[in-house]
């Protein structure tokens, strides 16, 4: 899907990091063609300076999404999900990143997250990357508290799994 989205901005690369920033942030685009995060509105300035395009890039892109049916459900549909990653080493919890061969593998998350279960410790939240919006796509595991070895090693030993960190 994501080839499709770009895919229709072939011809502005401009366009295209508009887009992508979009998507990468969870921003959707209201009735008016204005940027925001929930109820909050994002200056087309801000979106702009950010990506470096002049602030008219930023019009006629949501203008382009907007004019296009299938794209204006997809972007005006669009939610940010607060993550706790960044948050961990304040909250002192423990990010697992592990990094996968095939992101497409079926059950991969339940087989991550059935061996932590197993292990008995608590998951706050689990994040990943799409694979369609991500080069080197990733799993985050986030717990309360830090794995033992055995569990990493287990992970590690999933055929699908290329490393495992935290």
């Amino acid at each position: 899907m994501f080839d499709e989205i770009m895919g229709k901005f072939e011809g502005s690369p401009s366009q295209q990091a508009v887009v992508r920033l979009l998507l990468e942030r969870g921003f959707s685009v209201n009735d008016e063609g204005r940027v925001v995060s929930g109820g909050i509105e994002i200056p087309n300035t801000q979106i702009a300076g950010e990506i470096g395009v002049d602030r008219r890039v930023v019009d006629s892109t949501t203008d382009a999404l907007l004019a296009d049916d299938e794209l204006r459900r997809i972007f005006q549909n669009i939610s940010a999900v607060p993550s706790l990653m960044d948050l961990a080493p304040v909250l002192d919890l423990t990010v697992v990143t592990v990094e996968v061969g095939n992101p497409d593998e079926p059950g991969l998350v339940a087989d991550v997250t059935g061996l932590v279960a197993d292990e008995g410790l608590t998951i706050r939240q689990v994040l990943s990357d799409d694979p369609e919006f991500a080069d080197d796509p990733k799993l985050y595991v986030i717990l309360d508290e830090e794995p033992s070895g055995e569990l990493l090693k287990a992970i590690r030993g999933l055929p699908f799994v290329r490393k495992v960190g935290f």
